[in-house]
């Protein structure tokens, strides 16, 4: 999720300030920008990277892995089905082309105060639930009280300092903050999923369902079969087709979606015409698997798309909850018997970066030393954070030979035996209690056995027992959500404006909080602060700034086995679609694709299915 703050003086097409309020400047805007101002001003008819002009038609199918049991997707309880984002809106919709920036959906027009205390929304006369029935201030009031106090964990503390919300007039509601001095939160508010209270009404919100919801979005549900398939039609008379976010977008009449068992099953049946697009984000399949008649007869289409999203983090995660895991020296320890540069030529066919920062591929990662403001920052945390950070560059180990992992796996034994585990018989033992060094490395695709497998047998080298378990989806997503693991394989994504969502990754309070994102467990008042300072950083520069020191602390803390990231979004599909000529740096954008009907057609001929 991404947050925004605008240079609203530039901006304003008119002031406003309630009388109570009357000594605050207020301004009213079509959109707003975390720092700066927006890129698309109040005429703008639509995104530069959507074709307004798309023609709408024709059906998509996609795939999903696994299986779903509800269409509640607001919920910790059961799997929710995939593609349910097109069924609900949200007050504000964001921009794929800038750093951060969002535009009225369900919102026409944003009042916020120079102190940003509060944020008020005129709601569109035109928005409408699926039902006919208006979009009003009570379902947005309804839909914060609900999630806050009934929704995923996630949402607690994402709007957790947005307070309350309240009615100040014909369409317009306000939303009052909390918690000191954040910028974000005006933009957080517009992220508010919307939900119609009076459908709501009569159903519990708590409990999984498979009635097909209610929603104002692009899409509503039109069949299912439960845990297999499930399709979204367009709705014919959608309010919102001409709104400017949504001008060029969502195009196709259906949209499918089929489940199958694991990646593999789902490849296969990409191939033999099953459904028309796939993203890929295994190496080797890219490499190899695509060497397939419809690919070279140019029946598939399979192409990389330059994009300038950060990547984030993925890697190997310690649930440092774990008793084995809580020494730094012991999660050192198992980075260095990780081997990427053999993995990356023998795996992945050389085709990814080995990623060195939480923010990677973007400017707000860390590097060097700490300087300037950075390392003021920085300074003020002495003692309670690794010397280590002030001395030299996190790097991860370098691999790739014999004779380099060998230089490791002595380094990584030194830090064990400091750290009070000991040999004994070839297995690695704690020193006082002589329990062996054992655990578990939990996955949920048969893909990833390849990657984690060598990994145990240098884990082996040490006296480690690693045990590999592959289980289904559902099973998986329980136990992360009850942090019942020992290593998982995890991905933190990241946008170009990071904020509130930092606690639901790193705070102590969401270490405790079942659901969260926080699965290493990480419970430290330093990092709690730093995340506190990214939230309220008052401008860009610093807003970098504290992030790179957030950075720094994360990266010292070992808290995971870094992997690795690519620059390019991977991309096959079969040649019936029409993109937009202009890419968004951001984001893939697949709604912003179209059926073409003549390449449609001209498929359908050389499948000789006509």
């Amino acid at each position: 999720m991404r947050a925004l703050f605008a240079a609203f003086g530039l901006l304003a097409v008119l002031a406003f300030a309630p009388p109570a309020l009357a000594e605050t400047k207020t301004v009213r805007v079509h959109g707003l920008a975390m720092h700066g101002a927006p890129k698309y001003g109040p005429e703008f008819t639509h995104f530069d990277y959507a074709n307004p002009n798309a023609p709408k038609g024709g059906e998509t199918r996609l795939s999903a892995i696994g299986s779903f049991d509800s269409f509640n997707q607001f919920i910790l309880k059961g799997d929710p089905a995939a593609g349910l984002g097109a069924v609900f809106e949200t007050l504000l919709a964001s921009s794929g082309d800038e750093a951060f920036s969002e535009y009225g959906l369900l919102a026409e027009a944003i009042e916020v105060p120079e102190d940003r205390s509060w944020v008020a929304f005129t709601l569109r006369p035109q928005a409408r639930w699926h039902d006919g029935r208006p979009v009003t201030p009570e379902d947005v009031i309804f839909s914060l009280d609900t999630l806050k106090t009934k929704g995923h964990p996630f949402y607690r503390s994402y709007f957790k300092d947005v307070a309350s919300a309240e009615k100040t007039g014909e369409g317009r509601v306000r939303f009052t903050f909390s918690g000191g001095v954040n910028r974000e939160l005006p933009l957080i508010a517009g992220q508010l999923p919307i939900l119609p209270k009076h459908w709501w009404a009569t159903r519990d919100f708590e409990k999984t369902t498979l009635e097909p919801p209610l929603g104002s979005g692009p899409f509503r549900i039109k069949s299912f079969e439960a845990g297999r398939s499930v399709t979204y039609e367009r709705v014919a008379d959608y309010w919102g087709q001409g709104v400017p976010v949504r001008r060029g977008t969502y195009n196709v009449d259906l949209l499918r979606y089929d489940y199958y068992r694991d990646g593999t099953v789902a490849l296969e049946a990409f191939k033999a015409g099953e459904y028309d697009f796939r993203q890929e984000n295994v190496a080797k399949e890219w490499a190899t698997a695509y060497d397939a008649p419809p690919v070279r007869e140019g029946l598939i289409k399979k192409v990389e798309i330059e994009h300038e999203r950060p990547t984030g983090m993925q890697g190997f995660s310690f649930n440092t909850r774990r008793e084995m895991f809580k020494d730094k020296r012991v999660r050192r320890a198992l980075t260095l018997a990780f081997d990427f540069e053999w993995a990356n030529k023998n795996l992945f066919f050389g085709q990814y970066v080995r990623t060195r920062s939480f923010f990677s591929n973007s400017e707000l990662a860390s590097s060097g030393l700490p300087e300037g403001e950075e390392l003021k920052i920085l300074a003020g945390f002495k003692g309670r954070i690794p010397e280590e950070i002030f001395e030299r560059e996190y790097a991860p180990p370098v691999g790739g030979s014999d004779e380099a992992l060998r230089a490791n796996l002595r380094v990584a034994l030194d830090l064990l035996r400091d750290s009070g585990w000991i040999v004994k018989e070839r297995k690695l033992v704690h020193g006082t209690t002589g329990k062996p060094f054992s655990f578990e490395i939990l996955l949920a695709q048969p893909t990833w056995e390849r990657i984690a497998l060598p990994f145990v047998r240098h884990l082996e080298r040490l006296g480690i027992e690693a045990r590999v378990r592959t289980v289904e989806p559902a099973q998986y997503r329980k136990r992360i959500d009850d942090f019942d693991f020992d290593m998982i394989v995890d991905s933190f994504g990241q946008s170009l404006s990071p904020g509130n969502e930092q606690r639901d990754f790193w705070s102590t309070a969401a270490a405790a909080t079942p659901g969260s994102r926080n699965t290493v467990g990480i419970k430290d008042p330093v990092v709690d602060k730093l995340i506190e300072l990214v939230i309220a950083a008052p401008d860009r520069e610093s807003l970098i700034v504290r992030t790179r020191a957030l950075d720094r602390v994360l990266l010292a803390g070992n808290y995971l086995i870094p992997h690795w990231h690519i620059r390019t979004f991977r991309v096959a599909y079969w040649d019936k679609f029409g993109r937009p000529s202009i890419p968004a740096k951001y984001t893939l954008c697949v709604e912003c694709w179209w059926v073409d009907a003549e390449k449609a057609r001209a498929l359908e001929i050389r499948r000789g299915r006509k």
